[in-house]
Formats: structure tokens, sequence, C-alpha cells
């Protein structure tokens, strides 16, 4: 504590001498044994933001945060960049110190995530989800194989004290509960309503019309989405369900952003990008078929999908724009010659990583805008596409297939890509799969794997 009064009274003192408020930042190592995300969701405010992302097959790898200290909210075809500029501001001017080995998003980090199209989430149901919104929390957890740590944010204002910056900052400390995350109703009183605001048969037109463009030379590549609502016979608690994600879905970035009432929480095959230092990484992941319990079968599938001249077509024309957007900005950027495969719980896709050292000091939300969206959620090129998606789809993407993650002071970070995500509201939930198109698409084949899809958060929302 008297490091952290020390810190409150240099911010208190820099604050009134600016005449605007001055972030504080305290980081400590916390037990190797806490649960961030678990932390986060059991000891959260009602109807404050929150948020986590975690990897659990990946040493653990997990970054949580409760309420905010600083909002950086934009819109428009600048919001990332805008964004990105500002948290740069805010992190140079924070009274802040990086712990000597912090797992990474230890310490000072800025959490949340952006629409899929610039002015995206103006649907009533997306209330809270500004186009871009990346909040500096008040408290946050990292933790990775190496360990933990919990840091406290606050805004300090020049009208402040140090008495009431102290007592803000214990209550919150105090509010802190490391419990397990609570467990799913297995048999809820009453029934769930599943339906499809858009027909599927929609989807199918939406398809065929997207390959008759494609066959004409219009497009190369686009990807169509549909929309599933569910009706609860309860409220849907975000806490279980990101239990029961974690344990299915181990090697996917299971993660949740929640704002006011609502919650967008999925399981995620996608990168995105990571930045750690100049070195920069991420996946095209395109091309996709199911799983079987058979393992035999399993690996027949695999086998298919690795063979299929459609799907490694999609996927390279994935490829082929990261990597070409990467390389004005790196010295190098490479990829290995073939995809491999991704395999989750009830999807396996193809998957071709791809590395750059950077040449420019990008930071992880430029990155991101430089990025997004790739082939793999929007389309080939990428203007044509991304003005035929809401045409073809008739619905409202919101934050679905946008990028979800953190940053730090140093500009590294993580984004995932929102996908196999739902958008929970009291005893509502939407759910969103997509597929990509191409030349070659059937459209009952492109339906059909929406459903492969949309199986993987809707057996937990439809009881």
């Amino acid at each position: 504590m008297g490091r952290l009064q020390a810190r409150l009274e240099a911010a208190l003192r820099r604050a009134r001498c600016a005449g605007s408020p001055v972030l504080a930042s305290v980081t400590a190592a916390a037990p190797r044994d806490v649960d961030p995300v678990a932390m986060a969701a059991c000891s959260r405010r009602e109807g404050e933001p929150w948020f986590c992302l975690e990897q659990p097959d990946r040493g653990g790898y997990a970054v949580a945060a409760l309420g905010c200290a600083l909002a950086l909210e934009g819109h428009g075809p600048g919001r990332f960049a805008d964004v990105a500029a500002r948290w740069r501001r805010a992190a140079a001017s924070a009274l802040a110190d990086p712990l000597e080995g912090a797992p990474a998003g230890g310490g000072l980090v800025a959490v949340g995530g952006f629409a899929f199209a610039d002015e995206g989430g103006g649907a009533p149901q997306w209330e809270g989800f500004a186009p871009a919104s990346m909040l500096v929390p008040e408290v946050s957890l990292a933790r990775g194989p190496g360990g933990a740590t919990l840091t406290l944010t606050t805004a300090v204002a020049p009208d402040d004290t140090r008495e009431g910056l102290m007592a803000r900052v214990r209550g919150r400390l105090l509010e802190l509960r490391q419990s397990e995350l609570p467990l799913l109703d297995p048999a809820p009183v009453g029934r769930h309503r599943v339906h499809s605001p858009i027909p599927p048969a929609h989807y199918e037109e939406a398809v065929a019309a997207a390959v008759a463009r494609i066959r004409r030379g219009e497009i190369e590549k686009v990807v169509l989405s549909r929309e599933v609502e569910v009706r609860a016979p309860a409220a849907y608690d975000p806490a279980a369900l990101l239990g029961l994600l974690r344990a299915e879905f181990g090697s996917c970035y299971v993660f949740a952003v929640g704002r006011g009432a609502c919650t967008l929480l999925g399981a995620s095959p996608e990168l995105l990008v990571r930045r750690e230092g100049q070195r920069a990484s991420t996946v095209a992941l395109a091309g996709s078929i199911g799983r079987s319990a058979d393992p035999a079968v399993d690996d027949h599938l695999g086998e298919r999908l690795l063979r299929s001249d459609k799907d490694r077509s999609e996927n390279a024309i994935v490829a082929r724009r990261i990597m070409r957007e990467l390389r004005p900005h790196a010295v190098w950027v490479t990829a290995p010659p073939e995809p491999g495969l991704v395999r989750v719980a009830n999807v396996q896709h193809l998957a071709l990583p791809i590395r750059a050292q950077l040449r420019e000091p990008l930071d992880a939300i430029e990155l991101a805008g430089l990025l997004h969206p790739t082939p793999a959620v929007g389309g080939e090129p990428r203007e044509r596409a991304s003005g035929l998606i809401p045409a073809l789809e008739g619905l409202e993407r919101g934050w679905y297939a946008g990028p979800v993650g953190w940053t730090d002071a140093a500009g590294d970070g993580e984004f995932c890509v929102a996908l196999r995500c739902a958008l929970l509201r009291d005893r509502d939930a939407r759910l969103y799969a997509g597929c990509g198109i191409v030349r070659d698409s059937d459209p009952a084949a492109e339906l059909a794997e929406t459903e492969v899809k949309l199986g993987a958060l809707l057996p937990l929302l439809a009881g």
C-alpha cells in the first residue's frame, strides 16, 4: 500500500500542475494460482464494463479486467489510428511502472475491441458497443506460464484528495473475489425458443447471388454471415457460460466483453494479430470442415480439407492479402509453403501462420487496423466486398467478426477475431456464424457449414 499511496500522491501533484486528470497505476505479483477470468467475472459490479481473453491451452494465458479509468472511443475510417494515438498519449503521461517478468498483458493496459464496420454497432441490440472502444480498466489481471500480476489503475483529477483516492482504490481491491466460475443450470425450468430473424433460404439466395458476382469477375471472395436468436426461460449467466467454453475450446481464444447489460462472449479460433516488440504474428484461417468422434473419420475429413481446391484457394486469398498489407511495414514477412490443420471442438480449419519483423514501430491497435477485415471475415477486394456484405446479409454485425483484445503501454498486444460468438442480454442471445464464398461455393453446403459453426454455442445457449 505504501507504493500505491506514493504513486497516487505523485499523480495528484501532476494533475494539479497540469489542470487535467492523470492516470496512476501500480502492478504487483499475484498468487500463481489466481484465475483472472473467474475473479473478473465474479467480482464485477452490476452494469460496469468488464473484459476477459484467455487461451487455456497456451500455458494458462489469460487477461481480464474490470471497470473503466479512461474510455478511448471512436468511429469512422480513422477509428483505429485515432484510438491508437490517444492510447499512446495516455500511456506516455501515466504514472506507471512495469513489473519485471510480468506476463503478456500485465501492467497498464487498454482492453476492448472494434466493430466489424467503421460505423458498426448502431443497432439497438449493440447499445454500449461503440465502433471503436478500448478502455483502461480500474483492475486488470494477467497470467502466463511464468506467473500472474494484478494492476490497479485510477484517473486522478486535480480536485481529488489523497484520502479519497486511497479509499476508492482500497474499496475496489476489497471487492475482488477469487472463486470458481458458477455452474450452468443443467435443467432450467421452461423452454428455449430458437429462430432465425432471416429465413435460412435467404442465406442460400445470398450465397447464390455472391457466386454469380464472383463468376462475373466483380469480386474474388466475400464472407456472408447468419444470425440466430435464442430466448431462454431465465437470464443467461455469462460467467457460467465462460466456464463451459474454456473447458470445451481450450485451444481457442475464449473471450467476453461486457458493456452495460450486454455481454459479447465466444470461443474464436482466429488470431488477428499479436505484437511482441518488433515481431508481429497472425494466421490466415480460412477453409473449414466438420469433425467426427471417430478418429479415423476425423483424420479423413482433415485430409479432405487439405486436398480441397476450393478451400485451399479460399485460404490463399486470405494469406496473400495479409502478407501484402504487412510487407510495406516489415523487414521480412514469412509463412510456411502449405497450410496446416487447426482442430477445435466441432470444426477443423486450414491455417497458415504468418510472421513479420516490423520495420516501423506500429503498435498492436495500428496493426489490427491495418489487417482488419482480412478476407477471412470480409472479402477480396476489401472495399468492394465491404459494400456488398450488408446488402446481401441483411443484418447488423456489430462487433461480430471485429477485433477483440488488449494492448499495453509499450504497444504490444493481442487481438483475436470475434467469431463463434453470441451477444447476451438478459434472456436473449444472438448468435453469429459465417462462411467464405468463392466461385465454387454451393449454397446448400455453405448453409450447412454455418450450422456446424453455430453448433459451437447453440447447444449451450438453447439447452
